[in-house]
């Protein structure tokens, strides 16, 4: 056999999975940092889209295969996961159930975009009241939505309420159309009009994923952060990462792609994973990378 047919022998090892490679240099520097010190480490994702595919009803979005274990043993490898999300926690913990989990380690979920919260601590949600602004809007959505395309359906979230086009039968078009009357309904009452992946939520202001993400590494001191989503409601997340990183924390923003997500999501990204399956198969790497 000469030297360019050697074979080497086949390994009982199974192969170890590849290192992650982010396409940016500050990218690159956060995930360094998390590997070097989870303890240190904050791990933040959305929920829809990140976690578990997007589906046309949301109670029927469960988590992707591998999710929820991959998240149990991430939990115990870094300083703090969090669920980031626009969802009410309550709705997270039902679709995931983690309240059952005994052994998480540090986790924490910010429903409404921080308005909610639970975290395996005190293992109970804390949730201010609604803005009277959402009753109003809940009472005059109907007429508002008389006229509306098939298929438009409205979520309440108790504290925000989102009209879902998805199910329309040209739902881009169906937002367009709707989007006038409703923003103008979320601005007369104290809201704001928040766009998303053919849904516009009509929810308290000043609240997104930026300042929840910022608040939560405040409290826990960390010295990492990675960030993953899918959407426009995840690009205030992106920017406070760069913020931080301006202030010496480094981070990693991490893109779910699918061929719904905005490219402004996408392009923000310093690493792109396909989807919620693809997110699964970053924290399995990472999970592995940790357990050496």
């Amino acid at each position: 056999m000469t030297e360019s047919t050697r074979h080497e022998p086949a390994s009982d090892q199974p192969a170890r999975p590849a290192q992650p490679a982010p396409r940016t240099p500050a990218g690159g520097a956060g995930l360094a940092a998390l590997l070097t010190a989870p303890q240190r480490a904050l791990v933040a994702l959305d929920y829809d889209g990140t976690l578990s595919p997007i589906v046309a009803r949301p109670t029927d979005a469960v988590p992707a295969a591998g999710a929820v274990e991959a998240l149990l043993a991430i939990s115990r490898l870094v300083g703090t996961v969090a669920i980031i999300t626009g969802r009410p926690v309550a709705a997270v913990l039902e679709l995931t159930r983690l309240e059952k989990l005994a052994d998480l380690g540090d986790f924490v979920i910010l429903g409404q975009y921080g308005l909610q919260r639970w975290d395996s601590r005190r293992r109970e949600i804390t949730s201010p009241d609604p803005l009277p602004g959402v009753a109003a809007v809940r009472a005059a959505l109907p007429g508002v939505l008389r006229d509306a395309p098939p298929g438009t359906v409205v979520e309440d979230k108790h504290h925000a309420l989102v009209v879902h086009v998805r199910r329309a039968a040209d739902p881009d078009a169906a937002l367009a159309a709707l989007s006038p009357a409703l923003t103008t309904l979320a601005t007369e009452n104290g809201l704001e009009a928040a766009p998303g992946k053919r849904v516009l939520e009509l929810r308290p202001p000043g609240h997104d994923k930026g300042g929840a993400l910022r608040e939560l590494v405040a409290a826990r001191g960390a010295r990492s952060v990675l960030v993953a989503g899918d959407d426009l409601g995840d690009l205030p997340a992106f920017d406070a990462v760069e913020e931080l990183r301006a202030t010496g924390v480094p981070g990693i923003a991490v893109c779910s792609d699918s061929p719904e997500v905005p490219n402004a999501v996408r392009e923000r990204a310093d690493l792109v994973v396909g989807g919620p399956a693809g997110m699964v198969s970053l924290l399995e790497v990472l999970i592995e990378r940790l357990s050496r």
